[in-house]
């Protein structure tokens, strides 16, 4: 059975899910983070998990946001129609974590939020990928792809680098890289290997 076949009834599924859909459900991981805060389950250390919590959930979207090209290309599933409400996802948690970090953690404390730069570079990498992002999130509608034209398509791969940032600051936070994170790595090198893997004649 050839990979059309199969996906053919997942296609022909994913076509009656409207994208508000997806951006419901991608509020989910939120409210859970909430709730476990709330009710005292978020850890003995509210501050860093739920910065870490909300980075997690940030680099599941955005690498889920690369899986639909492969997915498509590969196994003929097709979700192009979310890829704009998987990426807004991403930069929302991204958002947050930057938020929780220079709120909750370092208390608006601008000159302690340098030194801390300084002192964790991983952070300059995260922030670097976040502003990655920020033209793409901007550009993210339908007046911007008409106005730019091809040129929007160039401005949108800035989201390797970004998410190749974002995989960097999350190994480099680690004072030991576990099986998790060189598995997050592994998933990132394939995404890209495939991504970029040269078309047949």
């Amino acid at each position: 059975m050839s990979a059309a076949s199969l996906s053919a009834p997942i296609n022909s599924a994913l076509r009656r899910v409207p994208s508000w859909v997806v951006y419901l459900a991608g509020l989910i991981p939120l409210a859970w983070v909430i709730w476990l805060t709330f009710t005292g389950g978020i850890g003995v250390d509210p501050v860093k998990a739920i910065e870490h919590r909300l980075g997690k959930i940030a680099l599941w979207f955005l690498i889920g946001g690369l899986v639909i090209t492969p997915a498509r290309r590969f196994l003929g599933i097709n979700l192009i129609r979310y890829r704009r409400a998987i990426g807004l996802l991403a930069f929302f948690y991204i958002a947050l974590h930057l938020t929780a970090w220079v709120v909750l953690d370092m208390g608006m404390l601008w000159g302690q939020a340098a030194a801390d730069l300084i002192k964790r570079p991983y952070l300059f990498l995260g922030i670097s990928g976040f502003v990655l992002l920020i033209p793409l999130a901007l550009t993210s509608n339908n007046a911007s792809i008409r106005k730019l034209g091809r040129n929007w398509r160039r401005l949108h791969w800035l989201v390797y680098p970004a998410v190749g940032l974002g995989v960097a600051h999350y190994l480099w936070q680690m004072k030991v890289i576990s099986a998790e994170g060189w598995l997050w790595f592994g998933v990132f090198v394939l995404l890209l290997a495939l991504r970029f893997r040269p078309r047949r004649a």
